[in-house]
Parts: structure tokens; C-alpha cells; sequence
């Protein structure tokens, strides 16, 4: 989706702020004794509170207001009862919703309670510095790939990896439109030029060795690495401007 308009922009800010609230508040809720359940639980009362509504829901039948991925899952895990956050565990929380047929999309990964692996709390931070440092490249008129060359040139200053085969996308209108692809990772025939209000979910996932996540085949949609390696995401919705660096919508400042 491409802004044109005052009133598209305060919309997209309107979405961007609610799937942000609701990040940080199951981030604040989540702590030891805790289920992904009760989390995502959150998620619904919060919607609902601001009359939106879940993106993986409506655009997927997701089994679950938000994907909650705990440990060895890397994406999509879905919110369960059995699920007990403890000290140490690295969480994800991805939350999209919509609103008015606008959507947003936002995540972040982080370890609860007491870490118990410096791993886990490096791909974290990781990942939040290769997101900021890849969006000081989204600027009108420069290149799409510059994102995640910049991305990841800083997964790579850490010795870590980038999984390759999760992006970011485009939204707006829906929760995945064109550019389909936000790559991680430089790709020199991704030669897309980037517009004055276009709408971003850019989204690095940083691992400490595996640069591939496959379906664990528990379900639909659990996502894992085959090798057990740590995985984080950062991602947030941004708007792409000129001469300067995006609008990120779903952070509260």
C-alpha cells in the first residue's frame, strides 16, 4: 500500500498503535507461571477494547489472536494452556490485527525472567539493531534490497545468521501485499524503488547458526529450527518517507 491521503495515514497510525499496546502489554504479562494462552487471552480483551481485530484470524483462521513462539519454535506458534513460561525461556510475540481495513503488524522476541544463555539474549538485541540499522536505508528512491543488506551486514558483525526464507512484506490494505518479499539479506535483482508512503512490515530474524526455519509437523504452522538454534524477531510497521528515515508506526514512544 502506497499513503496518498491524511486520513489513510491516521488510520494506519491507528492500527499501528493498538497492535503495539497490545504487544507491550502481554510483554509486561509475560512472566514465569504464565501461559501462552493466558497471553494471547490478552490479545482478544485488548482487540476487542479498541474494535479491532486479529489478522491472523481474519486472514488465516489462525488458532489464536496472536503467534506465540517459545523456544524452539522460531514463528507461528500457536497459544496454549500447557505452555508455561519459566525463567530463561525466549519468547516471541508476534501480534498483526486490522481496523477500519487497515492493518499493522509488529513483533518482539526477549527472554523471561532470569536468562539462563547469553545466546539467547544476544540474538535478541541482534535483532533489534539490524532492524534499526537496516531501516535508515528505507528511504523514497533508494533500492528495496538496501534494507537487508544493511540488515544483514549487522547480523553478520555478530557472527550470527539471518534466516532466509522469513521476510518482511508489504501491508496496508491487507496483511501481506506487494512488495511480497522484504528480504533479510541482500538480493541484487530485488531492484523495487522504494515511494514516498509506502507501507513496510520490516522484520529481521536473526539465529544463532540455522539460516532456514521448517514446520515442525505438530501442526500447520509451527515453524522450528532443525538444529535447535536460537531464533529472534524484531519487526515493526513502518511508512517510507523522503530525504529521511521512516514512520514507525507501532512504536509508542
Amino acid at each position: 500500500m502506497i499513503i496518498k491521503n491524511a486520513e489513510q495515514l491516521e488510520k494506519m497510525k491507528e492500527i499501528g498503535y493498538i497492535c503495539a499496546k497490545i504487544r507491550d502489554t502481554m510483554k509486561e504479562k509475560a512472566v514465569p507461571g504464565v501461559s501462552t494462552k493466558e497471553l494471547d487471552n490478552i490479545a482478544k480483551e485488548l482487540f476487542e477494547k479498541y474494535g479491532a481485530k486479529s489478522a491472523p484470524i481474519t486472514e488465516y483462521d489462525f488458532p489464536g489472536y496472536t503467534c506465540i513462539s517459545l523456544n524452539h519454535q522460531a514463528a507461528h506458534g500457536i497459544p496454549a494452556n500447557n505452555k508455561i513460561l519459566k525463567d530463561g525461556d525466549l519468547l516471541n510475540i508476534d501480534v498483526s490485527g486490522c481496523k477500519d481495513g487497515y492493518y499493522a503488524d509488529t513483533g518482539v522476541s526477549f527472554v523471561v525472567g532470569k536468562s539462563d544463555n547469553p545466546m539467547k539474549d544476544k540474538v535478541c538485541e541482534v535483532a533489534k539493531e539490524a532492524f534499526f540499522e537496516g531501516i535508515k536505508h528505507a528511504v523514497a528512491g533508494k533500492k528495496i534490497n538496501q534494507i537487508g543488506k544493511n540488515v544483514h551486514k549487522k547480523i553478520k558483525e555478530h557472527k550470527l545468521e539471518v534466516i532466509e526464507n522469513l521476510t518482511g512484506h508489504g501491508i496496508g490494505t491487507s496483511l501481506h501485499q506487494e512488495p511480497q518479499h522484504v528480504f533479510n539479506y541482500f538480493d541484487p535483482w530485488d531492484n523495487l524503488i522504494l515511494k514516498e508512503g509506502m507501507c513496510l512490515a520490516v522484520e529481521p530474524f536473526v539465529s544463532t547458526k540455522a539460516k532456514e526455519v521448517a514446520n515442525s509437523g505438530r501442526d500447520d504452522w509451527e515453524l522450528i529450527t532443525k538444529d535447535g538454534s536460537f531464533v529472534a524477531q524484531y519487526e515493526h510497521t513502518i511508512v517510507i518517507q523522503s530525504g529521511k528515515e521512516p514512520i514507525i508506526l507501532t512504536k509508542i514512544d
